[in-house]
């Protein structure tokens, strides 16, 4: 998860797409989602509000068996003396001395960025962030080495915003894959196009993130045809150079895949043992369910802002595109669930005995307690 200064997206997941406003039970706790509401959405230009505004209908995505370019693009060029040791301090604290694998390339390697989030992505002053800044400007915490000044203290300073985004893996790829390890200070004159680049790129491995999760379930295999299709198209895109980046059209590709994910996202839930309740689009900010049976629920772009899910049960749940911004999972089940992702959960709260989905990493600044340790939390 994005973890330099100078973040934008909130931990968005969603909500725009799906307008209709359903009357469900439980809903409540309206001043805290209220709160959240203020705050969360300020912020943020970047791709993340057009690339949620496709998830809500199940268009997003990104693969889990997108192939490894971007880990086998030119080295990164910065360990120079003066930047070395700090870029493997970086590298310890983002992961990114994780084995890289296709999955851990649809997340963000900050160690392997240009700082492209802290530069190129405007946002406001919110709960989020704690001043204005506008895109294509540095945040005033980007270091010389494209490192963050105040990254342990991120959280604390008001800097929310930046513990909550993921790049999906787009600011690695354009650092080290379309503009072959130059950087924007090195080389000035690409600063424009660079970001760009990343603009687009972003919601390209968001949508390859989401194809990935379907095409590693067994149970998605009468789709898989159409995910490969899918796979493979936004994987060459990924791969291609800064001209052809640029001319693609997002909103095609996402409507192109929007019903492999959609077909996905409902096969998962067929695997519950109980029909779970369509959510889709709804507003349930601030709604009181804890404890609740969302067992093969449709919560794509569903709107959680708030809402207390403390012990609820989403296995096998779809949860494209749904905003979690302050949605407290304490207890919960999300193990088997589709299209959650890092950023989505990094919004939320939770805590040790919160179950995940086995391929999503828990956030970092989830509270340690729990009943469950954090191994057995993981436990599938």
């Amino acid at each position: 998860m994005g973890r330099r200064g100078g973040r934008a997206a909130s931990g968005r997941g969603g909500g725009g797409g799906e307008a209709g406003r359903r009357d469900v039970p439980g809903r409540g706790a309206r001043n805290g989602a209220a709160d959240a509401r203020r705050g969360g959405r300020g912020g943020t230009a970047d791709g993340a509000s057009s690339a949620r505004s496709g998830a809500a209908d199940g268009a997003p995505g990104q693969a889990p068996n997108a192939p490894n370019t971007a880990a086998e693009g030119p080295r990164d060029t910065r360990n120079t003396a003066a930047g070395g040791a700090a870029g493997q301090a970086r590298s310890a604290s983002y992961g990114a001395g994780t084995p890289r694998t296709p999955r851990t390339e649809l997340r963000g390697d900050c160690a392997r960025c240009f700082g492209l989030c802290c530069v190129a992505l405007p946002f406001s002053r919110s709960a989020d962030f704690p001043v204005d800044k506008p895109g294509g400007s540095p945040c005033g915490n980007l270091q010389a080495d494209f490192g963050c000044g105040i990254h342990a203290e991120l959280r604390p300073r008001g800097w929310t915003g930046c513990t909550v985004f993921d790049c999906h893996g787009a600011g690695q790829r354009v650092s080290q894959v379309t503009f072959a390890g130059e950087d924007w200070r090195g080389a000035p004159d690409t600063a424009r196009r660079m970001f760009a680049v990343f603009a687009v790129m972003r919601p390209v491995h968001e949508l390859l993130a989401y194809v990935t999760d379907a095409l590693d379930r067994a149970e998605t295999r009468p789709v898989h045809t159409a995910l490969h299709r899918a796979h493979a198209t936004l994987s060459e895109l990924a791969a291609a150079d800064a001209d052809t980046v640029l001319a693609a059209d997002v909103g095609a590709l996402r409507a192109a895949d929007n019903p492999a994910l959609l077909r996905a996202g409902d096969l998962v839930r067929a695997r519950s043992p109980r029909r779970g309740p369509v959510h889709r689009g709804a507003d349930l900010a601030g709604a009181r369910l804890r404890g609740a049976d969302l067992r093969g629920a449709s919560l794509r772009g569903a709107l959680l802002i708030g809402a207390d899910l403390r012990g609820a049960d989403l296995r096998w749940s779809d949860l494209i595109g749904a905003d979690l911004r302050g949605t407290d999972l304490s207890g919960a089940d999300l193990r088997g669930s589709v299209y959650a992702t890092g950023t989505q959960l990094a919004a939320a709260r939770g805590d040790a005995a919160t179950r995940l989905p086995e391929a999503v990493p828990r956030p970092e600044h989830w509270a340690a307690e729990g009943t469950v340790p954090p191994e057995a939390a993981r436990a599938s």
